[in-house]
Protein backbone atom coordinates (compact mmCIF):
# COMPACT_ATOMS: atom_id res chain seq x y z
CA UNK A 1 0.00 0.00 0.00
CA UNK A 2 1.61 3.34 -0.97
CA UNK A 3 1.74 6.34 1.31
CA UNK A 4 -0.50 8.17 -0.84
CA UNK A 5 -2.82 5.43 0.10
CA UNK A 6 -2.48 5.30 3.46
CA UNK A 7 -2.70 9.19 3.27
CA UNK A 8 -6.33 8.87 1.53
CA UNK A 9 -7.83 5.97 4.17
CA UNK A 10 -6.43 8.46 6.98
CA UNK A 11 -8.07 11.54 5.12
CA UNK A 12 -11.86 9.62 4.87
CA UNK A 13 -11.44 8.08 8.36
CA UNK A 14 -10.65 11.40 10.33
CA UNK A 15 -14.27 12.29 7.70
CA UNK A 16 -16.09 9.51 9.10
CA UNK A 17 -15.26 10.06 12.80
CA UNK A 18 -16.11 13.67 12.55
CA UNK A 19 -19.51 12.66 11.07
CA UNK A 20 -19.68 10.11 13.98
CA UNK A 21 -19.02 12.75 16.81
CA UNK A 22 -21.30 14.99 15.16
CA UNK A 23 -24.52 12.75 15.24
CA UNK A 24 -22.96 11.45 18.47
CA UNK A 25 -23.78 14.99 19.81
CA UNK A 26 -26.94 15.57 18.22
CA UNK A 27 -28.51 12.35 19.63
CA UNK A 28 -28.43 10.69 16.92
CA UNK A 29 -26.77 7.47 18.76
CA UNK A 30 -27.73 4.95 16.11
CA UNK A 31 -26.59 6.49 13.10
CA UNK A 32 -23.28 7.38 14.88
CA UNK A 33 -23.03 4.04 15.54
CA UNK A 34 -22.27 3.23 11.84
CA UNK A 35 -19.67 6.04 11.89
CA UNK A 36 -17.97 4.76 14.58
CA UNK A 37 -17.67 1.35 13.20
CA UNK A 38 -16.39 2.19 9.74
CA UNK A 39 -13.86 5.04 11.20
CA UNK A 40 -12.41 2.55 13.58
CA UNK A 41 -11.69 0.40 10.72
CA UNK A 42 -10.16 2.46 8.26
CA UNK A 43 -8.05 3.44 11.24
CA UNK A 44 -7.37 -0.05 12.16
CA UNK A 45 -6.44 -0.19 8.17
CA UNK A 46 -4.13 2.72 8.69
CA UNK A 47 -2.17 1.68 11.73
CA UNK A 48 -1.55 -2.04 10.20
CA UNK A 49 -0.46 -0.94 6.74
CA UNK A 50 1.72 2.00 6.87
CA UNK A 51 2.29 3.36 10.14
CA UNK A 52 5.63 3.09 11.06
CA UNK A 53 6.89 5.44 13.49
CA UNK A 54 6.22 3.93 17.08
CA UNK A 55 4.79 7.24 18.27
CA UNK A 56 2.00 7.81 15.84
CA UNK A 57 1.13 4.00 16.48
CA UNK A 58 0.50 5.05 19.93
CA UNK A 59 -1.27 8.02 18.67
CA UNK A 60 -3.42 5.87 16.90
CA UNK A 61 -3.80 2.88 19.40
CA UNK A 62 -5.14 5.31 21.67
CA UNK A 63 -7.76 6.96 19.13
CA UNK A 64 -8.80 3.80 18.41
CA UNK A 65 -9.37 2.34 21.75
CA UNK A 66 -11.36 6.02 22.49
CA UNK A 67 -13.82 5.45 20.04
CA UNK A 68 -14.48 2.10 20.67
CA UNK A 69 -14.88 2.90 23.98
CA UNK A 70 -17.56 5.19 23.34
CA UNK A 71 -18.98 3.34 20.54
CA UNK A 72 -19.76 0.40 23.49
CA UNK A 73 -21.27 3.29 26.09
CA UNK A 74 -23.36 3.93 22.95
CA UNK A 75 -24.78 0.50 22.08
CA UNK A 76 -25.26 -0.12 25.79
CA UNK A 77 -27.64 2.95 25.94
CA UNK A 78 -29.05 2.18 23.00
CA UNK A 79 -29.83 -1.79 24.24
CA UNK A 80 -31.53 -0.14 27.58
CA UNK A 81 -33.46 2.81 25.81
CA UNK A 82 -34.75 -0.12 23.17
CA UNK A 83 -35.74 -2.11 26.21
CA UNK A 84 -37.66 0.55 28.26
CA UNK A 85 -39.35 1.52 24.77
CA UNK A 86 -38.04 4.77 24.77
CA UNK A 87 -35.53 5.12 22.22
CA UNK A 88 -36.11 8.23 20.14
CA UNK A 89 -33.92 9.90 18.18
CA UNK A 90 -34.29 13.32 15.82
CA UNK A 91 -32.53 13.66 12.56
CA UNK A 92 -32.70 17.96 11.50
CA UNK A 93 -32.31 17.95 7.87
CA UNK A 94 -31.64 21.68 7.12
CA UNK A 95 -32.82 23.47 3.65
CA UNK A 96 -30.60 22.18 1.10
CA UNK A 97 -29.03 19.99 3.07
CA UNK A 98 -26.84 17.10 1.29
CA UNK A 99 -25.84 14.20 1.73
CA UNK A 100 -29.15 12.09 2.75
CA UNK A 101 -30.07 9.72 -0.15
CA UNK A 102 -32.46 6.69 1.11
CA UNK A 103 -29.32 4.57 1.43
CA UNK A 104 -27.77 7.30 3.83
CA UNK A 105 -30.35 7.77 6.20
CA UNK A 106 -32.32 4.13 6.56
CA UNK A 107 -28.80 2.17 6.89
CA UNK A 108 -28.31 2.79 10.64
CA UNK A 109 -31.73 0.95 10.84
CA UNK A 110 -31.92 -2.20 8.54
CA UNK A 111 -30.27 -5.29 9.58
CA UNK A 112 -30.78 -9.20 8.53
CA UNK A 113 -34.10 -9.41 10.89
CA UNK A 114 -35.68 -6.76 8.60
CA UNK A 115 -38.04 -9.14 6.14
CA UNK A 116 -41.23 -6.53 5.67
CA UNK A 117 -41.66 -2.92 5.07
CA UNK A 118 -44.91 -0.84 5.55
CA UNK A 119 -44.74 2.32 4.05
CA UNK A 120 -47.64 5.58 4.38
CA UNK A 121 -47.47 8.10 2.00
CA UNK A 122 -50.57 9.52 0.48
CA UNK A 123 -47.96 11.69 -1.63
CA UNK A 124 -46.98 8.25 -3.85
CA UNK A 125 -48.72 10.22 -7.04
CA UNK A 126 -46.92 12.55 -8.97
CA UNK A 127 -43.92 11.50 -11.17
CA UNK A 128 -41.06 12.38 -9.47
CA UNK A 129 -42.80 10.86 -6.04
CA UNK A 130 -43.19 7.42 -7.71
CA UNK A 131 -39.37 7.84 -8.48
CA UNK A 132 -38.97 8.45 -5.46
CA UNK A 133 -40.69 5.22 -3.77
CA UNK A 134 -38.92 3.25 -6.52
CA UNK A 135 -35.11 4.46 -5.23
CA UNK A 136 -36.61 3.57 -1.84
CA UNK A 137 -37.32 -0.25 -2.95
CA UNK A 138 -33.70 -0.02 -5.03
CA UNK A 139 -32.71 0.99 -1.76
CA UNK A 140 -33.95 -2.57 -0.03
CA UNK A 141 -33.25 -4.41 -2.68
CA UNK A 142 -29.66 -3.44 -2.45
CA UNK A 143 -29.50 -3.72 1.16
CA UNK A 144 -27.61 -6.22 3.25
CA UNK A 145 -31.25 -7.40 5.00
CA UNK A 146 -33.74 -9.83 3.55
CA UNK A 147 -36.98 -7.89 2.78
CA UNK A 148 -40.17 -10.03 0.91
CA UNK A 149 -42.84 -7.80 1.53
CA UNK A 150 -43.56 -4.06 0.82
CA UNK A 151 -46.68 -2.59 1.86
CA UNK A 152 -47.43 0.78 0.29
CA UNK A 153 -50.27 2.52 1.39
CA UNK A 154 -50.99 5.82 -0.35
CA UNK A 155 -54.01 8.48 -1.88
CA UNK A 156 -55.46 7.63 -5.19
CA UNK A 157 -53.89 10.20 -7.65
CA UNK A 158 -57.59 10.00 -9.74
CA UNK A 159 -56.31 12.70 -12.63
CA UNK A 160 -53.32 11.36 -14.01
CA UNK A 161 -55.02 8.86 -16.69
CA UNK A 162 -53.43 5.96 -15.35
CA UNK A 163 -50.04 7.00 -14.61
CA UNK A 164 -49.70 6.15 -10.84
CA UNK A 165 -51.31 2.91 -11.51
CA UNK A 166 -49.72 1.86 -14.52
CA UNK A 167 -46.21 2.73 -12.47
CA UNK A 168 -47.12 1.10 -9.46
CA UNK A 169 -48.27 -1.76 -11.52
CA UNK A 170 -44.85 -2.00 -13.40
CA UNK A 171 -42.50 -1.54 -10.31
CA UNK A 172 -45.05 -4.44 -8.68
CA UNK A 173 -44.04 -7.10 -11.35
CA UNK A 174 -40.47 -5.86 -11.28
CA UNK A 175 -40.30 -6.43 -7.62
CA UNK A 176 -41.71 -10.09 -7.89
CA UNK A 177 -38.53 -11.03 -10.58
CA UNK A 178 -36.36 -9.67 -7.47
CA UNK A 179 -38.78 -12.07 -5.13
CA UNK A 180 -40.08 -9.47 -3.39
CA UNK A 181 -44.08 -8.37 -2.93
CA UNK A 182 -45.83 -5.04 -3.69
CA UNK A 183 -48.71 -5.12 -1.47
CA UNK A 184 -50.67 -1.81 -2.97
CA UNK A 185 -53.44 -0.19 -1.03
CA UNK A 186 -55.06 3.16 -1.38
CA UNK A 187 -57.00 5.55 1.26
CA UNK A 188 -58.81 8.58 1.03
CA UNK A 189 -58.55 9.92 4.26
CA UNK A 190 -54.21 8.93 5.14
CA UNK A 191 -52.67 12.39 6.06
CA UNK A 192 -49.19 10.97 8.35
CA UNK A 193 -46.36 9.73 6.65
CA UNK A 194 -44.87 6.85 8.42
CA UNK A 195 -42.38 3.91 7.17
CA UNK A 196 -41.94 0.89 10.23
CA UNK A 197 -39.66 -2.21 9.33
CA UNK A 198 -40.43 -5.18 11.60
CA UNK A 199 -37.33 -5.56 13.14
CA UNK A 200 -38.51 -2.52 15.21
CA UNK A 201 -37.72 0.96 13.95
CA UNK A 202 -40.20 3.13 12.83
CA UNK A 203 -39.23 6.30 11.12
CA UNK A 204 -41.21 9.53 10.52
CA UNK A 205 -40.06 11.62 8.11
CA UNK A 206 -42.10 15.45 8.26
CA UNK A 207 -42.31 14.94 4.09
CA UNK A 208 -42.45 11.68 3.67
CA UNK A 209 -39.92 10.52 0.67
CA UNK A 210 -40.23 13.60 -1.08
CA UNK A 211 -37.65 15.74 0.45
CA UNK A 212 -35.31 16.22 -2.29
CA UNK A 213 -35.48 19.24 -4.19
CA UNK A 214 -36.01 19.22 -8.18
CA UNK A 215 -32.42 19.45 -9.77
CA UNK A 216 -31.57 22.15 -12.20
CA UNK A 217 -31.52 20.09 -15.16
CA UNK A 218 -31.12 16.64 -16.32
CA UNK A 219 -27.05 16.74 -16.86
CA UNK A 220 -26.76 18.50 -13.41
CA UNK A 221 -24.62 17.28 -10.11
CA UNK A 222 -27.44 15.26 -8.10
CA UNK A 223 -29.85 14.43 -10.51
CA UNK A 224 -28.65 10.42 -10.25
CA UNK A 225 -26.69 10.21 -6.89
CA UNK A 226 -29.36 11.64 -4.31
CA UNK A 227 -26.22 11.92 -1.68
CA UNK A 228 -26.01 14.81 -3.80
CA UNK A 229 -29.23 16.17 -4.18
CA UNK A 230 -30.00 18.93 -2.25
CA UNK A 231 -33.09 18.51 0.50
CA UNK A 232 -36.15 20.64 1.21
CA UNK A 233 -35.93 21.33 5.32
CA UNK A 234 -37.48 18.62 7.11
CA UNK A 235 -37.29 16.62 10.18
CA UNK A 236 -36.63 12.83 10.64
CA UNK A 237 -38.31 11.30 14.49
CA UNK A 238 -36.80 7.62 14.58
CA UNK A 239 -38.60 5.48 17.14
CA UNK A 240 -37.96 1.69 17.84
CA UNK A 241 -40.39 -0.49 19.74
CA UNK A 242 -40.12 -4.67 20.23
CA UNK A 243 -44.14 -5.24 19.16
CA UNK A 244 -44.48 -3.52 15.68
CA UNK A 245 -47.62 -3.04 14.69
CA UNK A 246 -48.65 -2.95 10.94
CA UNK A 247 -50.18 -0.09 9.46
CA UNK A 248 -53.42 -1.87 9.45
CA UNK A 249 -53.39 -2.76 13.39
CA UNK A 250 -55.44 0.07 16.23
Amino acid sequence: MTQNHVSGIETSAISVLKRAVEMDQSGCFESSLVYYQEGIQLLLDVLKAAVKDESKRGHYRDKIKSYMERAEQIKAHVKQMKEEGKYHEQIRIAEDATGYSFESLFKPYISNLLTEVWVEDPYIRHIHQLYNFLRFCEMLVKASCKVKTIHLLTTREETDSGQQSSALSELKESLSVQGLTLDLQYSSTIHDREIRFNNGWIIKIGRGLDYFKKPTGRFSIGYCDYDLRQCHETTVDIFHTKHTKTLGDS
